[in-house]
């Protein structure tokens, strides 16, 4: 039996680790040459198929795999295309068949959230029914943390590290001029639906006082008065305040706190800033002097304070996609399973894509304090081992080098093309 083909991709926003899930699938890949043929990759995401426009990763070097271990963002590019629904727009699946069938294409790895997993599962119906099948793996990927039935998605561990550290170092800094200056920091983070990038801000308080001294949830609805009511109290007991608040903070009516009033390629309402929204408000009602941040791309492309925790699991989960296409598995992603003893240890399972397509898990009630300000204990024991320990990139002039790869296209086989 002729080896088939294997397609892989990266889907949405990158993160620091999704590399690190390529690195993981390509090396095992060249293991098992001989149960494989060619891994090409999508120039862009998912665009890269559709206008037939294939990175040939058997012309990359073994030392330029390894590297993608330690390089930040997209090696392969990603983008932010969804593919209509079946009935909507069933031109767009056929064309992805129709590149697969002409590069004899037998597995569809795709790297990313909720959406990526439901053009999978879409790309694993259709290709049967066309009489092509094709096994489509989902490799899971969101800094938002929100896939279901995984522990947690990797990209959130090392976004959370950053965001604990930065509230831990800007927390000193404030406190340090709180007396004659800044008396209020806050930092927007990532976290449109779901607040658990948010949440990890709270891992740098360790003691009664220590900031964050309030968190802003989107599961929460902000309530202005006693927001101001919070904020007036930390200033008057410990000097100043700390805030971090995800950018899909809501109003009590559902409406977005930051909304910009436009929307992205996914359909997802653009968010104009929460933050300076906030400081605005604190100016205006408190008189504060305020600073704000916005961690926006820096949080997510930390590769140099990256989670050990979270390089690992993604080089993992892309290895093991591998792995189950190769032992049959068809229309499943790849889950992180969180061990059941008192010291953290994870392995890897799968569940059906017919259940993660389009579900989003938001932070349990219980993981958010009473006053719906800050995190509990339970909240502190899951994040915990996220974010533990370093898995620092090698240095080189001062600089964490990063993999360049030579990103050769393999010859087009169809004649017709097809826009995007």
């Amino acid at each position: 039996m002729a080896k088939k083909n294997a397609f892989y991709a990266q889907s949405g926003g990158v993160t620091a680790v999704i590399n690190a899930s390529a690195c993981g699938l390509l090396e095992a890949a060249r293991e098992h040459k001989g149960e494989i043929g060619k891994v090409y990759a999508g120039k862009n995401g998912i665009i890269g198929a559709l206008r037939e426009e294939l990175i040939d990763t058997s012309r990359e070097s073994p030392s330029a795999i390894a590297g993608l271990r330690h390089t930040p963002a997209g090696a392969f590019g990603s983008c932010r295309y969804k593919l209509k629904s079946l009935e909507e727009n069933r031109a767009e699946y056929e064309r992805l068949i129709e590149v697969f069938r002409a590069h004899d294409i037998g597995y569809f790895f795709y790297n990313g959230g909720g959406d990526s997993a439901d053009t999978c599962l879409k790309v694993s119906q259709l290709s049967e029914q066309m009489g092509f099948p094709i096994q489509a793996i989902h490799i899971p990927k969101t800094v938002d943390n929100d896939l279901p039935f995984t522990d947690n998605s990797p990209g959130f561990g090392s976004v959370a590290k950053y965001v604990a550290v930065s509230t831990l170092e800007a927390g000193l800094d404030v406190a340090s001029m709180s007396e004659t200056s800044t008396k209020v920091f806050i930092l927007e983070v990532m976290g449109r639906h779901a607040g658990w990038i948010a949440a990890a801000g709270g891992l740098a308080a360790t003691a009664e006082g220590e900031p964050p001294h309030i968190i802003l949830f989107p599961e929460v609805p902000f309530n202005q008065l006693r927001f101001l009511r919070k904020v007036k109290q930390c200033v008057s007991k410990y000097g100043y305040c700390v805030v971090v608040a995800s950018e899909g903070t809501l109003n009590a009516d559902g409406t977005l706190l930051a909304d910009a009033g436009t929307t992205d390629a996914f359909g997802h309402k653009q968010l104009g800033g929460v933050a300076p929204t906030l400081a605005g408000l604190i100016k205006q009602e408190l008189g504060y002097k305020y600073h704000w941040a916005l961690a926006d791309y820096l949080q997510r492309s930390a590769r140099h304070i990256a989670s050990a925790t979270d390089v690992e699991q993604a080089y993992a989960v892309g290895r093991a996609a591998l792995e189950y296409a190769l032992a049959g598995k068809n229309a499943v992603m790849v889950t992180i399973e969180r061990g059941k003893g008192k010291k953290y240890s994870w392995s890897l399972g799968e569940a059906p894509l017919e259940q993660v397509a389009n579900v989003e898990q938001k932070m349990p009630r219980n993981f958010i304090s009473r006053d719906g300000m800050n995190i509990t204990e339970q909240a502190r024991d899951y994040l915990s081992p996220l974010i533990a320990g370093e898995d620092y990139p090698p240095y080189r002039n001062g600089l964490p080098e990063v993999t360049k790869l030579k990103k050769v296209l393999v010859e087009k086989k169809l004649k017709r093309g097809f826009k995007v």
